[in-house]
């Protein structure tokens, strides 16, 4: 009977050996990765910047855009949603701002709808 650390240490080979030939990354140079930082840092800058400035209710929108794209740039590129060919990782992905807009959307609504009701007293 096979058991301990000679099994496990055979099946973790195993498993390795079988995924090798499935398994294929694509390099990405490291002045992706910098130009994406660097992106990423202007951004934020910008962000930072913008909150300095009285743009009235566009204030909030233009930051929640900027933090869309930021939030793009890493999905893309840091967890290589660019290079990614199986379909099932951009539905999961699909499925995640879908889930995420039904939550803004929803918060939203509370929050517009709270002078609706007239509470005495208030």
């Amino acid at each position: 009977m096979l058991c301990g650390f000679f099994y496990t240490r055979c099946f973790i080979s195993s498993v390795i050996s079988t995924f090798e030939g499935v398994m294929a990354e694509t390099i990405v140079r490291k002045r992706t990765y910098l130009w994406v930082w660097v992106a990423l840092i202007c951004l934020t800058g910008l962000t930072g910047g913008i909150s300095f400035i009285n743009l009235g209710e566009w204030s909030t929108v233009i930051a929640l855009a900027i933090a869309v794209l930021k939030a793009l740039l890493v999905a893309t590129f840091f967890m290589h949603l660019l290079y990614e060919k199986q379909k099932v990782v951009w539905i999961w992905s699909a499925v995640g701002i879908i889930w995420l807009s039904i939550l803004i959307v929803l918060t939203m609504d509370d929050y517009v709808t709270r002078g609706f009701l007239r509470v005495p007293g208030k």
